[in-house]
This record gives C-alpha cells, structure tokens and sequence, in this order.
C-alpha cells in the first residue's frame, strides 16, 4: 500500500497525479485526510479522503508515502503527529519517502537529507538540512527518499516513484501511454 497524505492548502496536481499514475500500474493507494476526511486544495478543490489521519497507522504492508507540497498544506502536513510518525516509521525501514514541491522541507528538518541529493521548490533550499541540493533537475531519487521540484515535475516525480516500486521499464511504459495523442 502507498499511502499520500492530504492536508488543507495541498497542491492538487503534485498529490493526485502520483494516485492515478499509480492506480494505473494496479498499486493500490489511499488518501489520508490529516484534519478530516474532506480536505481543500490550495486552488479550492476539495477531495474526500479514504481514511482521516487519526484512523491511519502504517503496517507491514507500506510500501511508500507520499507527501505533497503547496501552502500551508506541507506546514499543516508537518505539525501532524500521524504524519511525524508514518515518516519515522518508513525512515526506520527504508520505506520509500516521496515529497515534492514544498514538502521536502519536512525531511529537511527531521535530518533525513543529511548526505543525500534532493530538490526542492525555489525558496525552500536552506530548509533541506545536510542535503546536496540540486536547482537544475525536476526530481530527484536518493536512496529511500525521491525529491521534485514542484507541480511541472508531477508526472516525472510520479513517474520516478512508479520505478522504484514496479521497474523503471513499467515508468516509461506509462510515460508513454499518457503522452499518446
């Protein structure tokens, strides 16, 4: 199971691009609500969430979380103690971490970029503590943890986390059937 936290002001595309990217390749994800169960996108959108934070407890079967950026979505992501404690959880097992956008911040502060590649939204450099910050590239993969830079890199960074969890053969195979015309 991957499971992509939603929290008020999230940025719609970077959260919902990886869930249908990876609902195509037959992963199974769900939506945590941090707050409640319907939550509001940073552009108004509201989208109801599988499950409210207080009912999610990662479990063997995790395979990856996902945290999206926007404002004040990955601050209202960070002060959640279900979210505080699924990334521990997934830290201590080298489970998958993937942020984009803003969110990346969150991994920064809990010292979890120390010694590796990420990237970030522009402006959000000095918050990856210890990390080896790359501006010219849309998403970044570094051992447990996958990086992008923000809503442009969606389909890349959703792309990225569909090799790490599948094959990279299964990532180009979608790239290519979404880009058919």
């Amino acid at each position: 199971m991957i499971a992509v936290f939603l929290a008020n002001g999230f940025e719609e595309i970077e959260a919902l691009t990886p869930v249908d990217c990876l609902r195509r390749c037959e992963k199974q994800v769900v939506t945590v609500g941090v707050g409640g169960q319907v939550v509001t996108g940073s552009h108004g959108i509201k989208v109801i969430a599988d499950y409210e934070d207080i009912e999610f407890a990662p479990g063997d079967d995790l395979e990856a979380i996902i945290l999206p950026g926007g404002m004040p979505g990955t601050l209202n992501l960070e002060k959640n103690a279900t979210v505080q404690y699924t990334i521990d959880f997934c830290a201590e097992r080298g489970i998958l971490i993937a942020a984009i956008c803003a969110a990346p911040s969150i991994l920064g502060h809990k010292g979890l970029l120390r010694g590796k590649k990420a990237t970030c939204y522009v402006g959000f450099e000095d918050q990856l503590e210890g990390a080896q910050v790359l501006t010219d590239v849309p998403c970044v993969s570094d051992g447990n943890i996958v990086t992008a830079c923000g809503m442009g890199a969606a389909l890349e960074f959703s792309c990225e986390i569909v090799a790490r969890l599948i094959s990279r053969e299964r990532a180009e195979t979608l790239l290519k059937a979404l880009n058919k015309k």
